[in-house]
C-alpha cells in the first residue's frame, strides 16, 4: 500500500511539472519517505506537505524537494554537500541520484537529528552517506570544492563559506530571505572565481539556518 502511495505521489509531481528529470524521478520512486518520518508518518507519509520530525524541524514537502533537486541539475558522480540533514530523506534522494561514484556529505547542527538521520540512512541502504554534526553555515571545508551544495534552511543571505567551497562550474541552492516565513529559492552558479550568477525560482518557507554565517540562535 505504501509503495502505491509513493507511486501516486510521484505521478502527481510529474503531472504538476515538479519532476521532469528521469534520474530524479527514479530516486523519488525508490526512496521510502515514510522511513524518514518519526512513527512512519501515518497517512501523511506521501502527502505533498511538510511534516514535523522533532526538535522544531521539518521534512520538506516533496514538491519543494523536487524543485530543489531539479534546479541543481543533480546527476551521477557529483560531489554534493547538504546543509541541514533533518531526518536524512533529502540525503537519501541525493545519494540515489549521484550513486556510489559520487559523494554525499550532510551537515546537521542538532545531534539528536544527526543520529536519527544516520539510523534512517543505514536502514534504507544509504549508510555510505557521511553525516556530520556541526555548524552548517560554515560548510564542510574538508571535502571542498563541491559540485553542488544544497541548503535546506533559510539564511538572510548565502553564507560566504559556502560560496568559497563551491567548485567553479558548480551550483548552490538555498532559501534566502530576511523573513522567517517567506523566502525565495535561490540558485547561485559559480561561473569563475569571483563571478556568481543568481537565479530565483519562486517563494518558499523553511526553518532558519542557525549558525555563525546564518541566523544567530538568539535572533
Amino acid at each position: 500500500m505504501l509503495e502505491q502511495e509513493r507511486e501516486n505521489l510521484v505521478e502527481r509531481l510529474i503531472k504538476w511539472g515538479y519532476l521532469t528529470k528521469p534520474q530524479i524521478i527514479a530516486a523519488f520512486r525508490k526512496v521510502p519517505r515514510h522511513e524518514f518520518i518519526p512513527g512512519g508518518g501515518g497517512s501523511y507519509a506521501y502527502a505533498d506537505q511538510p511534516l514535523p520530525i522533532g526538535k522544531g524541524q521539518t521534512i520538506s514537502a516533496p514538491s519543494m524537494i523536487a524543485i530543489m533537486m531539479e534546479t541543481l541539475d543533480l546527476s551521477p558522480g557529483l560531489r554534493v554537500l547538504e546543509i541541514g540533514t533533518g531526518s536524512g530523506y533529502n540525503a537519501a534522494l541525493i545519494a540515489e541520484v549521484v550513486g556510489r561514484k559520487g559523494t554525499v556529505v550532510t551537515v546537521e547542527r542538532i545531534k539528536e537529528l544527526a543520529d536519527f538521520a544516520k539510523e534512517n540512512l543505514k536502514r534504507t541502504g544509504y549508510g555510505w552517506v557521511k553525516v556530520v554534526t556541526g555548524d552548517g553555515s560554515l560548510g564542510y571545508e574538508e571535502g571542498a570544492p563541491w559540485d553542488r551544495i544544497l541548503v535546506t534552511a533559510c539564511a538572510p543571505e548565502i553564507p560566504e563559506p559556502l560560496i568559497k567551497q563551491l567548485k567553479v562550474g558548480g551550483k548552490l541552492g538555498a532559501p534566502v530571505g530576511r523573513d522567517y516565513m517567506f523566502q525565495t529559492w535561490t540558485v547561485a552558479e559559480k561561473r569563475k572565481e569571483g563571478e556568481i550568477v543568481i537565479t530565483e525560482h519562486g517563494g518558499c518557507s523553511f526553518v532558519p539556518l542557525i549558525g555563525r554565517c546564518g541566523w544567530r540562535s538568539d535572533d
